[in-house]
């Protein structure tokens, strides 16, 4: 929504709703939810809080806003090279490093929002936790769907599927956390050397 657009209460915004989320969702995606305060919001946007309340509610409203936008721009994976993948090891290869790449691209905060975000979180946002765990569960869901041709069956598909979304957080975690590139792809290479191990290789 552009300045000049209107609001529910029928004034135009004083600022521009949609670069606000896009704001909003970079200082969370770096700080997480109870890192950013609404003072932090209102500052980088360039409004009064009465402002951010009335466009988004209240803070949880602009977050799940700010969710919605990563989600839609970054929030998921390279399924469609999957599809070319000639055994369940490559189609989890595939996976896993695009996952690297995204999480440690330069340009961008470092970590996936959705696969590291409020897995701990005041009581309060109780709401908000089973949101993001909502939306993990939906990866694994498309995880498991992707992964569906490399297995025997659907309870192979989706207990690979909980494996891979198991380590695809902890690569979030450990690029949040400043680990190299490299390193990370270490850890698929354990993944699909083990993969191949037990006979999943060549599936």
């Amino acid at each position: 929504m552009k300045p000049d657009e209107k609001s529910h209460g029928g004034r135009p915004w004083s600022f521009d709703r949609e670069q606000a989320i896009e704001t909003a969702m970079q200082l969370f995606w770096q700080h997480g939810y109870e890192g950013v305060s609404v003072g932090d919001l209102t500052k980088v946007i360039g409004v009064a809080p009465p402002s951010l309340y009335a466009a988004f509610g209240n803070k949880a409203g602009l977050y799940q806003e700010a969710v919605k936008r990563y989600e839609d721009k970054y929030g998921s994976l390279d399924f469609a090279s999957v599809a070319n993948a000639s055994s369940t090891a490559e189609a989890v290869r595939k996976l896993l490093e695009g996952a690297v790449r995204a999480v440690t691209d330069p340009a961008r905060p470092r970590g996936c929002m959705i696969s590291s975000g409020m897995v701990a979180c005041h009581p309060n946002l109780h709401s908000l936790a089973l949101d993001a765990a909502a939306r993990r569960e939906v990866l694994r869901e498309s995880v498991a769907n992707a992964l569906r041709p490399f297995t025997k069956n659907g309870d192979e598909a989706h207990r690979l599927a909980r494996y891979v979304s198991a380590i695809l957080q902890g690569i979030s975690i450990q690029a949040r956390d400043g680990v190299a590139k490299e390193d990370l792809q270490a850890i698929v290479e354990d993944v699909v050397s083990g993969l191949k191990d037990r006979g999943d290789g060549n599936n």
